[in-house]
């Protein structure tokens, strides 16, 4: 059996399971859905970022 690597024990620590768990028992189809929107969400704050620095000018 191999040894645990003490750098991935500390990233497990910071890892919320609760979350891996609730998003492995959505369908693919619904994680593409949330990966689209929050790529949408993304977009639309770059595109209003840059409209404010635009303003400031």
């Amino acid at each position: 059996m191999l040894e645990p690597d003490p750098v991935i024990e500390v990233y497990k620590r910071d890892v919320d399971t609760t979350l891996v768990r609730a998003s492995l028992r959505l369908t693919v189809q619904q994680r593409v859905d949330r990966l689209l929107a929050l790529q949408k969400a993304a977009h639309e704050f770059r595109e209003a970022g840059k409209r404010l620095r635009a303003k400031s000018k």
